[in-house]
């Protein structure tokens, strides 16, 4: 037992019982305690009574702790008492039941991102209370970020050395060498930006599992927290939206002007970056990764049963039985299967529109995943030949089948068994090449991407989703679907009400508007188009930096500006017809007021195909850090 956890027990005795030593560092050791009278569980840090002696120390450890004790945030740990007893100098605090994100990512790597944006923004927040308190942290670090077990909430802890700011360079230089600024570093006056760099520096650490500046000893790092430019994550193989790693390597500016304005429009950042990520509403989620796809069990065992079925019924009833058994199993079945998802789906208040962000959703997630297990090596000369074996093989397999099938039904027995026999079985042995150089492609490339999110993303969100879709409205009947779900797009949302109106107009009228459907299916795609692009050019001139400011870029901006309001002029466009719609259903206007705003429309969506064909050569131009990706097999 360490005599000085015997010595501060006895000197508590009668108010907190000492349960164990939870760790140490240069200010302090932290016990978990029992509060005798309160019978709660306390964590109490202690000044280490060898530096206790020293008066200034002592003095500041005091000084500082009051004040950190003055705050009170929902993502700060509260400090309950600041106390002198026995020569032993401490403070009691709240005890969480969790692990801190330094031990998080030493234990089971890197956050996912949504985790981790989460705990960011938290941690922001926090901060943002204590400088609107006029209270700087100075030493925000994965170590003094605590993840509670039951909640999963970030509380930001040990405001022990932090300072007002107006005292802040009283001290000299105070903090850890991996997570402290360039300012701070160099013992210069100190703000809020300061701790924006630790938080950007805890950040890098929290998505990629290393420190931004690595050194052998704390002055070659600190050395470098000075002189060099902070790593960008996509340039280290971290795979982060680019939304939030421009946001990191914001933070991690030199000149603190440059970083973030406060913690509060960091807080905000990542709140934005998560609206982008929000989860899929659960059917949706559960469509797209099961009961939208047909390989499952299942799937397996019914087309491994199909065809002896088909065989013993040709036997029994005639040719004709038996594959038109095999078309009804291998197309019949398979089609209604759809029809039926897609009917839940549109039973929940879903639209073939909520799809494709969707299967892009779940597309990102995967990607991340794939990556994060190191699977985005260059593909090798097996790998790139396979699909094209593949391709070959079962094409000859085909041409085989076909004609055999032609023949059965359309020749002559003598005739069919002739064709038969001249064909032989070498479409077959292509066909088995085939399959086998299939299997190794799909092995191949199902390391690297995920190829069933892919197939079925193009078949669900194509003409075929939208023909399954609209069989499957039709079974629906006069059967009302629950209420509109809120986690799409303005443009998709406003498309899809005023499709709903379309459907219910007469049939007569419905002839007279019959290219209001597809620009409305236009103007969707454009609005979706153009908000991608505005993000990525805005993502550019924040990746940029202070280099954004500057005349190369200008053109850059400009589109960035010009974008932003055809963006808006194309959501305008679909409200306008929503708009028209509501007041033909109630007799307001005429079909032909509607045909000439959607005349209008139609030339809004011409506008945009332009600037975008415009702007494509911009965008190709632009030098900002992409994160890799894998390459297709």
């Amino acid at each position: 037992m360490d005599p000085l956890f015997l010595e501060f027990q006895e000197a508590l005795s009668g108010r907190y019982s000492l349960d164990r030593e939870l760790g140490r560092g240069g200010m302090g050791i932290v016990y978990l305690a029992r509060e005798v009278h309160l019978d709660r569980m306390v964590a109490i840090k202690l000044l280490p009574p060898d530096r206790a002696h020293e008066p200034s120390l002592r003095d500041r450890f005091l000084r500082e702790a009051r004040l950190a004790a003055k705050l009170s945030h929902p993502n700060i740990i509260p400090i309950h008492s600041v106390e002198e007893s026995d020569g032993f100098v401490f403070f009691v605090m709240a005890f969480v039941d969790g692990v801190t994100l330094a031990e998080r990512v030493r234990k089971r790597g890197p956050l996912p991102t949504t985790e981790c944006a989460k705990v960011l923004r938290e941690a922001a927040w926090a901060l943002a209370y204590a400088h609107s308190q006029g209270v700087v942290h100075r030493d925000v670090k994965p170590d003094n970020i605590l993840i509670e077990e039951a909640t999963g909430r970030a509380l930001v802890a040990d405001f022990g050395i932090a300072a007002a700011f107006e005292d802040a360079q009283e001290d000299g230089v105070v903090g850890t060498p991996e997570f402290m600024s360039p300012e701070q570093a160099l013992g210069q006056p100190l703000d809020a930006r300061s701790d924006l760099y630790a938080l950007g520096a805890t950040a890098f650490y929290a998505f990629s599992g290393r420190y931004p500046f690595e050194g052998s000893s704390p002055t070659e790092v600190l050395a470098k927290q000075v002189t060099e430019p902070a790593p960008h994550l996509s340039t280290i193989g971290v795979v982060v939206p680019r939304k939030l790693a421009s946001l990191v390597a914001r933070c991690l500016e030199k000149e603190p002007p440059e970083r973030p304005e406060s913690a509060l429009v960091l807080a905000e950042q990542f709140s934005l970056a998560l609206e982008h990520r929000r989860d899929l509403p659960v059917a949706l989620r559960a469509f797209v990764k099961r009961s939208g796809r047909l390989d499952g069990s299942g799937t397996l065992l019914g087309l491994m049963a199909l065809f002896p079925a088909s065989v013993i019924v040709s036997l029994e009833f005639g040719v004709v039985a038996g594959y038109s058994t095999f078309f009804v199993g291998g197309v019949i079945a398979p089609l209604g299967y759809l029809v039926a998802q897609a009917r839940r789906l549109a039973r929940q208040g879903f639209a073939h529109q909520d799809l494709r962000p969707a299967f892009d959703a779940e597309a990102e997630r995967t990607r991340e995943e794939i990556v994060s297990m190191g699977r985005s090596a260059p593909p090798g000369i097996l790998e790139r030949i396979l699909p094209s074996v593949a391709k070959v093989g079962l094409s000859v397999m085909g041409f085989g089948i076909a004609s055999t099938v032609l023949a059965n039904l359309f020749l002559e027995p003598y005739l069919a068994n002739v064709w038969f026999r001249a064909l032989d079985a070498w479409p077959y042995m292509f066909g088995g090449f085939g399959m086998l150089a299939g299997v190794g492609a799909m092995g191949y490339a199902g390391n690297r991407r995920d190829v069933d999110t892919e197939f079925w993303a193009r078949r669900w969100t194509g003409r075929f989703g939208r023909l399954l879709f609209a069989l499957a409205r039709r079974t629906l009947g006069s059967e009302a679907p629950t209420s509109a779900v809120t986690h799409r797009a303005t443009e998709l949302s406003l498309g899809m009400a005023a499709e709903h109106l379309f459907d219910s107009l007469p049939k007569a009228t419905r002839h007279s508007l019959r290219d209001l459907p597809p620009v409305m299916r236009r103007l969707q795609d454009d609005a979706q188009a153009l908000r991608r692009r505005h993000d990525d050019l805005a993502e550019a001139l924040g990746a940029a930096g202070e280099a954004a400011a500057g005349v190369e870029y200008a053109d850059v901006r400009e589109a960035r500006d010009e974008i932003h309001a055809k963006l808006g002029e194309t959501v305008g466009a679909l409200e306008t017809i929503r708009l028209q719609l509501l007041k033909l259903h109630a007799g307001s206007v005429s079909v032909q007021g509607v045909t000439t705003h959607l005349g209008i429309a139609a030339e809004v969506s011409e506008q945009v195909e332009r600037i975008i064909a415009a702007h494509a050569e911009i965008e190709r131009g632009l030098a900002f850090p992409r994160a890799p990706t894998p390459t297709p097999a």
